[in-house]
């Protein structure tokens, strides 16, 4: 047997070392920054990938120590935890904030492992980091915007409940707690849903788009107490799950929004005389008008968050398709929750006015439409007033007026092989009036056609001066029901100025 063995062990496999500079090249090829040091954190050695992070190049970085890199604000306890890692031998991740060779500060997520000699002293430093600048904002982004909803839930003087496809409550607001107590049940969501909708728990599971109702009474007898009327609508909405083995799946659950208002005090007087009655109605208007305008304020600050992340999504969309990807899917689901909320929004029949910064509407405005203008490859120049006084309008009118002046603006200017591309945009107070510019460099419109500009269906595109479209005539009218008035005429560079000026004392129509 030892014979045979003899015999074949020269065509047995034979273990292939790695040559000692393929490691090197590894290293020194990777994608991760990566650094060796001596105990000291004296940089022996540093990748092209950390040149690139850091802005230094090997030649200025070897022999520094890796404190060059810091920008002194990172609290001193956290290196204080790192060194007592490293001195026991055991690896360390932290964050920290440094500072690239130009004075630019990023936020970089660092490991170091400790390189222990055959005699167990530690003889080098490995350090990997990566920066993490760009993801900080995001998950900042997304953070906020999830404070933001919640708060705004939270204050609204009517209950919320969502519900995953299995009944369990996921989220509720200060109103619906309060019913726990209120109504001495478990889950108020699932008795009033028990009594407008036995089957709901079966509907919600196999036929969800079942469980859409609106504004449907349920009566509630408490012991020892008197009844409570409350008016329920429900809503489906889309619903993505968090967990990892739902990555790659296309399949969504359903979830149920119950909108829960009490109208114990209305029914209660409807047995009283009409008067009392309308009187109780024109109240419920009131509170059903706070919870619009608070929800309708909070959706479109909403707005400003996703047209960030959109314009992130398009920079992403060249460097890392495949996150870009992810991205806008997280994005457009965003959207569509943010639809569905629109939808429980009680309708107004006309929008309340208030006072307004005239400049925070277009600054609004200007968020709004950047990813027309980035895609249109507009340059703005905003030059508002440093200050500007209050004016009594109508927000969303407003919003409506100044987007569209500036769409018209980027459609102006949007033409194959015009070059120059600039959309200017100022504010200001002249006498007792706040005018408002919004200029572009496209072709202009001619002397004859600026009347007619503000007819409807009017449109200069491709200088037919046909009726094709709405053109400013609603923008006429908004600007006249603030008691302002509108004009067109040449702009420095020789395209279009639509100019906007507001009465500081004028009222809205």
């Amino acid at each position: 047997m030892s014979a045979v063995t003899r015999a074949q062990a020269p065509n047995a496999p034979q273990k292939k070392e790695l040559p000692p500079e393929a490691y090197r090249q590894a290293v020194d090829q990777a994608d991760l920054a990566i650094s060796i040091t001596d105990p000291k954190a004296n940089i022996l050695f540093a990748n092209a990938a950390f040149a690139h992070v850091t802005g230094y190049t090997p030649d200025e970085i070897v022999g520094q120590n890796e404190s060059l890199l810091s920008n002194h604000t990172t609290p001193p306890e956290l290196y204080q935890s790192m060194w007592r890692e490293l001195s026991a031998q055991r690896a360390w991740t932290g964050k920290v904030l440094n500072a690239r060779k130009g004075g630019e500060l990023y936020l970089a997520e660092l490991h170091i492992s400790p390189v222990v000699d055959s005699k167990g002293n530690t003889t080098h430093f490995l350090g990997m980091h990566r920066d993490i600048t760009e993801m900080h904002r995001l998950e900042s982004l997304v953070l906020n915007q999830k404070h933001l909803i919640e708060s705004v839930v939270d204050s609204a003087p009517m209950a919320f409940a969502l519900l995953d496809q299995s009944g369990r409550i996921v989220l509720d607001n200060q109103e619906y707690k309060k019913l726990v107590s209120d109504l001495r049940v478990r889950e108020p969501a699932h008795t009033l849903l028990d009594s407008l909708m036995p089957q709901w728990q079966e509907t919600l599971a196999k036929r969800p788009e079942k469980c859409n109702f609106v504004s449907r009474e349920s009566r509630i007898d408490r012991p020892a107490g008197r009844p409570r009327w409350l008016s329920v609508s429900a809503s489906v909405i889309e619903m993505h799950s968090d967990g990892a083995d739902s990555y790659f799946s296309t399949g969504n659950q359903s979830g149920l929004l119950l909108v829960i208002s009490d109208i114990t005090s209305l029914r209660e007087e409807q047995e009283k005389a009409r008067a009392a009655v309308l009187q109780a109605v024109l109240a419920d208007e009131e509170r059903t008008a706070a919870i619009r305008e608070g929800l309708s304020a909070a959706i479109f600050r909403l707005e400003e968050p996703m047209n960030v992340m959109a314009s992130a999504v398009s920079v992403l969309q060249r460097r890392d398709p495949a996150s870009a990807g992810v991205l806008q899917q997280a994005l457009a689901a965003s959207r569509e929750h943010m639809e569905m909320l629109r939808q429980v929004i009680p309708q107004s029949p006309q929008e309340i006015a208030v006072r307004i910064n005239l400049n925070e509407i277009l600054r609004d405005v200007l968020e709004i439409c950047t990813p027309r203008l980035l895609s249109a490859g507009v340059m703005v120049d905003w030059q508002p007033a440093a200050t500007l006084p209050p004016i009594i309008g109508r927000p969303l009118q407003l919003r409506m007026l100044f987007k569209a002046l500036v769409d018209n603006a980027i459609e102006a200017m949007n033409i194959k092989g015009w070059k120059r591309r600039e959309l200017s945009l100022t504010s200001a107070v002249e006498r007792d009036c706040i005018v408002i510019a919004v200029m572009d460099t496209g072709p202009g419109i001619p002397h004859e056609w600026r009347h007619k500009a503000f007819e409807p269906f009017f449109t200069a595109k491709n200088g037919s001066g046909r009726h094709i479209g709405t053109g400013l005539s609603r923008a006429q009218q908004v600007v006249a029901d603030h008691g302002g008035i509108i004009d067109l005429a040449e702009s420095p560079s020789g395209g279009c100025a639509a100019i906007v000026e507001f009465r500081l004392d004028g009222d809205p129509i």
